[in-house]
């Protein structure tokens, strides 16, 4: 993925821009509690010159009114600030999660084959989590601050202009200081959710894994993995905590200095009647509303900076290419026979290294294609094409003469449905995972589905039945009952075309001869690939493909080939012997 920074331009057309009128309101509302914050300083030059000098009772009653009412404006405003610009922070954080989500599944299979599922977790949940600082109070705080900031200069200049340009001179350091640091950081956090996703994805794969790491006593080697992982994010962190702590230092003492230059200053002209008693407090208030922006900095500005890192590798995602190019992709399919044909296809992973070579043959509507051949010799790549996970590099595959690779896939896979060896079940019941690709089915379809699958011969036994809970990929199931779930859903799916990662392998004789008569049902009328490892399995396949070093070494039925007593009768007698 190219990396590609997000401008700040970018970030007010998308994300700004189309809040203006909430973000508006804001920073009105933050402009009104800074301006109420401004009364307070104000009130004490004539609280110290007026009331306490003269006397002025009267006076006195004024200025608690007035700094009363100020509280409670600051108080108000502050809540409704929070109110309104944090809902709509994280609803916006919720937008782009769903988003993110929705462009994720619209990458093609290879994506998800390179990447790992705990780490797009971490980049949908986590890197968009920051523009709560752009659309939040963070942003707002800023603007509205810098321009409080600016009204507190123009009061100190009146107060008086040479302690004014004096403080000027370290706060106008320490902002190029500040700048210089966040360039600095940005790469950094951008950095840290690279390294975030890595150790969520190793984090995943672990808990997933876990039967696997007790089986082989490897705790203690997984538990140093994930050590390394997490003492490379707090490397990262230390590195954004060093920066910002040089800011934090810097200003405190940069405006330090400031302070013990303007007491001095101050004493000076009071000393010499240049200045009031109420006029130095008052200034050095003014002071603060002007340097709590500034300050603050260091704070917001490292949020603002982790938001457009965050952003950065979301846009990294965004910018990727889905795998339904709308613009070639333009064959719309209304319904479909189901007739599938390989015109001297060839196909490659990796440039240069082809797995598949001229392959040709014709997969006639309701016909059953089994493909056998060694480990690695390119069945499931042929399955992958005749599902549309995969585009061929060179030569067609047609659906009912279309070119499926300029078919909308929402329109081919409709009609397509897909039963693997290791099937995926989701955490939930077993009547919602066969429900799953149509939800709206009337029981009585679901209730066929069952039957056909004989999901019935064990759910009978469950005191829930079909909604029994299976735990987290169907756990709590056996092989074969989980595989016969899977075929139930295919059945209810209602496919023309059907991909089969032949699902008995691993199973005992008695669900293997359940699973068979499923299959079957489910095969009845609709073109079939099966990827066959038990090759007893597939004698009444219409063709069979020897698939050797990504070429048909062999086609042809089960009688015709063991005839011909080649490659595919070496497999079957030799299986046969086993």
């Amino acid at each position: 993925m190219a990396k590609k920074k997000v401008s700040l331009k970018q970030v007010f057309k998308t994300i700004i821009w189309p809040r203006r009128n909430i973000l508006f309101i804001g920073l009105i509302l933050i402009v009104i509690s800074k301006v109420a914050g401004l009364v307070l300083p104000g009130a004490t030059k004539y609280f110290i010159d007026d009331v306490i000098a003269n006397k002025d009772f009267d006076l006195l009653k004024t200025l608690l009114i007035v700094v009363g009412i100020a509280i409670s404006v600051q108080a108000l405003t502050s809540f409704l600030l929070t109110r309104i610009l944090s809902v709509e922070a994280q609803h916006l954080i919720s937008i782009l999660r769903a988003r993110v989500q929705k462009k994720i599944l619209s990458l093609p299979i290879s994506f998800f084959d390179n990447t790992k599922s705990g780490e797009l977790v971490s980049r949908i949940m986590t890197d968009v989590e920051g523009v709560r600082n752009l659309v939040g109070t963070g942003l707002v705080q800023l603007v509205g601050g810098t321009i409080t900031a600016v009204f507190s200069l123009i009061l100190l200049i009146r107060i008086s202009p040479s302690m004014t340009a004096f403080v000027l001179i370290p706060v106008s350091i320490f902002a190029l200081i500040a700048l210089k640091a966040f360039k600095y950081i940005r790469p950094i956090f951008r950095n840290r959710g690279k390294i975030n996703a890595e150790v969520t994805g190793r984090l995943t794969e672990t808990l997933n894994g876990v039967r696997v790491i007790k089986g082989f006593n490897a705790e203690e080697q997984e538990g140093l993995i994930f050590e390394k992982g997490v003492e490379r994010l707090f490397l990262n962190v230390k590195k954004t905590l060093t920066s910002t702590a040089l800011i934090t230092s810097s200003s405190t003492f940069l405006l330090g200095m400031a302070s013990v230059g303007i007491m001095g200053i101050s004493g000076y002209k009071i000393i010499n009647d240049q200045l009031t008693t109420g006029d130095f407090l008052s200034f050095t208030l003014y002071l603060g509303f002007m340097i709590a922006p500034i300050v603050q900095m260091s704070n917001i500005g490292s949020q603002l900076t982790e938001a457009l890192a965050g952003l950065d590798r979301t846009e990294e995602l965004m910018n990727l290419e889905p795998e339904n190019d709308i613009e070639n992709r333009n064959t719309k399919l209304e319904s479909i026979h189901g007739n599938i044909v390989f015109n001297d296809v060839s196909f490659a992973y990796e440039k240069g290294k082809e797995v598949l070579h001229n392959i040709s043959f014709n997969a006639p509507s309701g016909s059953v294609t089994a493909l056998v051949g060694s480990s690695g010799s390119g069945k499931s790549t042929i399955a992958g094409l005749a599902a549309s996970f995969l585009t061929p590099k060179s030569g067609k595959v047609t659906i009912d003469g279309n070119d499926l690779a300029k078919v909308h896939l929402n329109s081919y896979r409709q009609y397509l449905g897909v039963v693997l060896q290791d099937e995926f079940l989701f955490e939930g019941s077993i009547r919602e995972n066969i429900l799953f690709p149509r939800p709206n089915a009337t029981e009585d379809e679901l209730q066929k589905a069952v039957e056909a699958a004989y999901v019935n011969e064990f759910t009978d036994r469950f005191d829930d039945g079909l909604d029994t809970l299976i735990g987290e990929r169907g756990v709590k199931l056996s092989g074969g009952q989980r595989q016969r779930i899977a075929i139930a859903r295919a059945i209810l799916a209602n496919p023309k075309v059907i991909i089969l990662d032949e699902a008995t392998s691993n199973l005992d004789t008695e669900s293997e001869a359940l699973i068979q008569k499923s299959l079957t049902e489910l095969m009845r009328g609709r073109t079939t690939f099966v990827i066959a490892h038990r090759l007893s399995t597939i004698r009444k396949a219409d063709q069979i493909l020897v698939i050797e070093k990504g070429e048909i070494a062999e086609q042809g039925t089960h009688d015709d080939l063991i005839t011909k007593e080649g490659r595919y009768f070496d497999l079957y007698t030799y299986q046969a012997r086993i």
